[in-house]
């Protein structure tokens, strides 16, 4: 007899860990998790009440924060398309509030592209979006793709995370610039934009890694049915998962059994290696080499196949698995991994030279013994 999710809600709440993370397959009941753990922090009888409440104690991610945004496609004049958005208290609380808007536009745009740009009415509940089409001309009130409705979706609530972890990151409560944050503990995310490309779904991971890794006091809880996202978060926070000795991890796999019930099991070891995703990040380097389609992210997947390969073997730092010359070459990869995206600064696009740089990289991991220490 397995667990109802009300009890391994209740789980993950007591384990009172920093990072928890969860890989299921689609229609497990994850996002039925992640609204149960949700009415355990803030019980109400209305849901009304219990946005309102809930805010103030646990953020969360997941299908229906998607539902709360919805299309009028105009089907008599098919020209005034726009976004709207259900009158609620968490889309309230982003733009009014806190003035969200535009860095939600900036991550939009660096997940899509800068020639598209969302245009927020005064009210905050209509959303139309325009491209530029070259010429200082644009196209206005088009209808963007699924993939990049949901980004922007997306964007609405990370905007809205990177502030909450600024401010509660300085310790004196008096001295933040709100305090609507201060009762906050719990952030619940189930698979953001899993629409996205690879590439783009790599970076995401990343940076969502990232302000993790930098905020004080609260704890998350992410799952995914997305073999990619779950490795990237894994190889990115694996000092947070694991206990010192490497026999107690927090992250896990939820199955739904044949009763009705559930069970969640932990995973123990590098999941990198039950999902071959460091065969996943070769292909995909050696496929950009030979075309010669190096782009910025293949840094990026440079870095965590070197952090997967290092983790594997046991060496403190990636660096260490470098050719000679470390620091230039750590220096050359950070340059092209290591970004805020609240930052305003570019990097520009890779060099020839950069580009020889990857696949000198990629070779000397692959060739050297390393990679064959890894293959025993």
């Amino acid at each position: 007899m397995g667990q109802t999710l009300t009890e391994i809600a209740q789980t993950l709440k007591d384990a009172n860990k920093k990072v928890q993370l969860i890989y299921a397959f689609n229609g497990t009941g994850k996002t039925r998790l992640s609204r149960e753990f949700k009415r355990l922090i803030a019980p109400k009888n209305t849901e009304t009440e219990e946005l309102e409440d809930a805010k103030a104690k646990i953020l969360y991610y997941n299908a229906f924060t998607e539902d709360l945004f919805y299309w009028d496609n105009d089907l008599n004049a098919d020209t005034n398309r726009k976004l709207k958005i259900q009158p609620n208290s968490f889309t309230d609380w982003v733009f009014r509030d806190q003035g969200q808007e535009n860095n939600i536009i900036t991550h939009f745009q660096h997940y899509t592209s800068d020639k598209l740009m969302p245009k927020f009415n005064e009210r905050f509940n209509e959303i139309t979006f325009s491209i530029a089409a070259g010429n200082e001309n644009t196209i206005d009130n088009i209808k963007i793709s699924k993939g990049e409705e949901s980004c922007l979706i997306w964007c609405v609530f990370y905007s809205l995370l990177a502030q909450v972890v600024e401010v509660l990151n300085i310790a004196e409560p008096a001295d933040r610039e709100t305090d609507k944050f201060n009762d906050l503990k719990y952030i619940f995310i189930d698979d953001p934009v899993s629409s996205l490309d690879e590439n783009h779904l790599i970076e995401l991971a990343v940076n969502l890694a990232d302000l993790i890794k930098k905020s004080n006091g609260l704890q998350f809880i992410i799952s995914t049915h997305n073999p990619l996202f779950y490795n990237v978060l894994h190889n990115e926070l694996k000092n947070l998962l694991y206990d010192n000795n490497r026999k107690k991890a927090s992250c896990y796999m939820l199955n739904k059994k044949e009763d009705g019930t559930y069970d969640i099991q932990m995973k123990k070891g590098d999941s990198n290696k039950s999902f071959s995703y460091h065969l996943h990040l070769i292909q995909t380097i050696q496929d950009a080499i030979a075309t010669n389609s190096i782009q910025k992210y293949h840094f990026m997947l440079l870095r965590n196949l070197y952090e997967k390969t290092a983790n594997f073997l046991g060496y403190p730092h990636w660096s260490d698995l470098l050719p000679d010359d470390k620091q230039t070459y750590y220096n050359r990869v950070i340059q092209f991994t290591s970004h805020s995206t609240l930052s305003n600064e570019v990097v520009p696009e890779p060099t020839e030279p950069e580009k020889q740089t990857v696949k000198f990289l990629l070779n000397h991991l692959i060739e050297n013994k390393y990679w064959k220490e890894e293959q025993q």
